[in-house]
């Protein structure tokens, strides 16, 4: 029997996995393939219930990291590895020792597929955007069997980064409201991609429930996701089970045809 294939999440926060990719983790978990997660921050320093008699980011990132390893549970997440960078300052930890982790990680786990925000970071997030070009590079140290040579080179067949089209943000942000980031006191707000450069479409609306449970384990959360519980299931199923997917390289496939399975051309 051959290998399993596998699939590894690099994300910046615990939640972005659920909120972002929870139907898709949960479709191909649920298809035997082995699904790993790596979360670069505790999340310390996010949102904590109404924020009301708020502990100290240690707490906040203890309680966030154990809701974060409860929701890989409901998604059949294998393994979860929390890097304890520091919230909100992903973009000034020390670069050759991140790359350096993930590489072991990525050498540990050796997976087909990779999959992080992209360059833009969904809405400009400084940390999501340092843990997509973190990622992008690590990939191609893994690859290199001169870097780190004590251990075994990996190279990844194919990086996809999250992607939402104009019709998803909508509805996104009619939950979340105007999603922005102020970074160096300008704003970064949404900018949605153009269809033409999301490559791929996973169909994962069978499992909405079960994103939908990952995501109620972020319980600190739930006061910033309220509007959540209002969604018709039609929209519940749009949110978590129709997710877009740019394709950064493969080294198995190309063309201009829509995948709709991110391990095409692995199978």
């Amino acid at each position: 029997m051959p290998d399993p294939l596998r699939l590894l999440a690099v994300l910046a926060h615990p939640d972005d996995e659920s909120l972002g990719l929870g139907g898709t983790l949960a479709r191909y978990a649920d298809e035997g393939v082995d699904t790993f997660l790596i979360t670069a921050t505790r999340g310390e320093r996010g949102r904590y219930f109404h924020n009301r008699d708020r502990p100290s980011d240690d707490e906040v990132g203890r309680v966030r990291e154990e809701e974060l390893r409860a929701a890989a549970r409901e998604l059949g997440i294998l393994n979860v590895t929390v890097l304890g960078y520091a919230d909100g300052e992903l973009d000034a930890a020390p670069t050759e020792q991140v790359v350096g982790r993930v590489v072991t990680l990525l050498r540990e786990l050796r997976p087909h597929v990779v999959v992080s925000f992209g360059f833009d970071g969904a809405y400009g997030h400084p940390d999501h955007i340092a843990v997509s070009q973190l990622t992008t590079s690590a990939i191609v140290a893994s690859a290199d069997p001169t870097y780190r040579p004590a251990e075994q080179a990996h190279r990844v067949a194919k990086l996809y980064h999250l992607g939402w089209p104009r019709r998803i943000w909508d509805l996104y942000q009619h939950v979340f409201k105007r999603m922005v980031s102020v970074v160096d006191g300008e704003e970064r707000a949404v900018n949605p991609w153009p269809e033409w450069t999301l490559t791929t479409r996973i169909d994962a609306r069978r499992h909405w429930r079960t994103a939908w449970a990952a995501i109620q384990r972020h319980e600190t959360q739930l006061a910033m996701y309220q509007g959540l519980d209002q969604l018709t299931e039609q929209q519940h199923a749009i949110l978590w089970g129709d997710q877009h997917f740019c394709r950064v390289f493969s080294t198995v496939n190309s063309g201009r045809s829509r995948e709709t399975d991110l391990f095409e051309g692995l199978r």
